[in-house]
């Protein structure tokens, strides 16, 4: 067998200092007063947190390389303005490029971008461009609700995003389109939002045309997909009522979907509905979902294991491990083929 890599993993272990940074930040913002100075994290801290959590589990999983971005729920991009925004998502890039510096073998970075809601992109593609120029990343999550629960932002295919998109088809980089918390009571972040917004982004996808404009624009949606493998008929049935295109050929080669599945009949079901070349292994593991399944006795995000099980062949298997990262996120290839993986 190949390499394993896990396209989903976020910095949920981050050093509480860190933490209680971005309190002090959120505090000051609201009182008016410029925020603290960033504190010193020496490296010995960022090295234990990822050693005792996600790096064991990497190495008791038997994976080997995990796409690293900050926390997801932790993002906010509705908390504070535009200036809280950038400051936090820098501290956070920072961060996991120095996860990176201290274990490359293992962890890749993606960044979070500065999206405060109501604001143009500048600083956003400022960011991806540091990121992925000085820092070595390899890609980004976009949030495309940075409101918080509201869906008040425009369609992933309105005209506003194409900024943004055209940088990353400069810089030949994926986004996996990913929510934050919300402030919306009605919405759990993990239970409700995310799989709602994966749901919403595939629809607003296949209204529009936007492959059509950027034919090498890639997006991974996580979390399995939300609800659209489930309803793949449905999708189907509502691109002939919309006049669109065939969803193989509108939007199959420009979206992808993750394996954070946390069942085996959830996996059996994306396997058996959606093609091969479109899943990439995922499990945002120490994430959401942490906890023993008690009809298993494994952990709900140990999804390795949903993979092994799947009646594929060793090349399809092989494909959603680690194939299908290695092509929509070239610039990780030539990082593994540089270490000579």
């Amino acid at each position: 067998m190949g390499l394993i890599i896990d396209c989903h993993g976020h910095y949920t272990t981050a050093p509480e200092a860190h933490n209680v940074w971005r309190e002090a930040q959120k505090a000051a913002f609201k009182a008016g007063e410029a925020p603290p100075s960033y504190p010193e994290i020496p490296d010995t801290e960022v090295r234990s947190s990822i050693e005792r959590n996600q790096l064991r589990l990497i190495h008791e999983r038997g994976l080997d390389v995990t796409v690293f971005s900050p926390r997801a729920s932790a993002m906010a991009h509705h908390v504070g303005d535009a200036e809280v925004s950038l400051a936090w998502s820098r501290a956070n890039n920072d961060l996991i490029a120095r996860v990176v510096r201290l274990f490359p073998s293992s962890f890749a970075g993606v960044c979070m971008l500065p999206q405060s809601p109501g604001t143009g992109l500048e600083t956003s593609i400022a960011e991806l461009e540091r990121c992925v120029s000085e820092l070595g990343f390899i890609g980004c999550n976009l949030n495309p609700d940075p409101g918080g629960g509201h869906f008040d932002a425009p369609a992933l295919t309105d005209r506003y995003w194409y900024p943004l998109y055209e940088k990353m088809v400069e810089l030949d980089v994926p986004a996996m389109i990913h929510v934050s918390g919300s402030c919306n009571p009605g919405l759990h972040a993990t239970g409700g939002f995310y799989i709602a917004a994966d749901t919403i982004a595939f629809m607003q996808l296949l209204e529009g045309d936007l492959f059509k404009d950027f034919p090498t624009l890639r997006f991974i949606i996580p979390h399995g997909g939300g609800a659209v493998p489930y309803h793949w008929g449905r999708y189907r049935g509502l691109a002939d009522m919309l006049k669109q295109p065939d969803i193989e050929t509108h939007l199959m080669n420009n979206v992808f979907f993750d394996t954070c599945v946390y069942h085996q009949p959830g996996i059996d079901l994306l396997a058996d509905v959606i093609a091969n070349k479109n899943i990439l292994f995922g499990s945002e593991m120490i994430g959401a979902v942490r906890g023993i399944d008690p009809q298993t006795g494994h952990y709900f995000d140990d999804t390795r294991r949903y993979i092994d099980a799947l009646e594929i062949s060793k090349a399809e298997r092989n494909a959603i491990f680690e194939g299908n990262a290695r092509r929509v996120f070239p610039r990780l290839d030539a990082l593994l083929t540089a270490q000579g993986r």
